[in-house]
């Protein structure tokens, strides 16, 4: 017996497919951000096979969102950290206690988790 339902991965494959003359008229930069969305879908295959919209696409948009959000977030929190540094270096802010704590991550942690969504297809 044939699989009657396609799996999620297979209508990303087909939902790209669709948008191919789209994508083929942006500029090179803006194909690479393009391609950068649909791998962040990618991303969140099982999640949206779960929540099995009667829209495919409002799943493949939601889980573009996510990833975009998420990158926002960790760059809001890398320019709070350092705007406390600033602060510190200024003198108008709170000493910092040198030893890193669990809820200061180091740099190099925002920044890889800044670009954990740029995946390989």
């Amino acid at each position: 017996m044939g699989r009657t339902v396609p799996t999620f991965t297979m209508v990303i494959h087909q939902e790209l497919q669709s948008w191919s003359k789209f994508r083929r008229g942006l500029r090179r930069d803006d194909q690479e951000a393009f391609d950068e969305l649909f791998r962040a879908a990618r991303l969140q295959l099982a999640s949206s096979a779960y929540a099995a919209r009667p829209i495919p696409f409002e799943s493949i948009v939601m889980s573009m969102l996510l990833a975009q959000h998420r990158t926002v977030r960790n760059c809001e929190e890398l320019i709070r950290r350092l705007g406390e540094r600033v602060a510190v270096l200024e003198g108008d802010g709170p000493r910092r206690p040198s030893a890193r704590t669990e809820s200061a991550p180091a740099e190099e942690d925002v920044s890889e988790r800044t670009e954990d969504h740029r995946l390989a297809v």
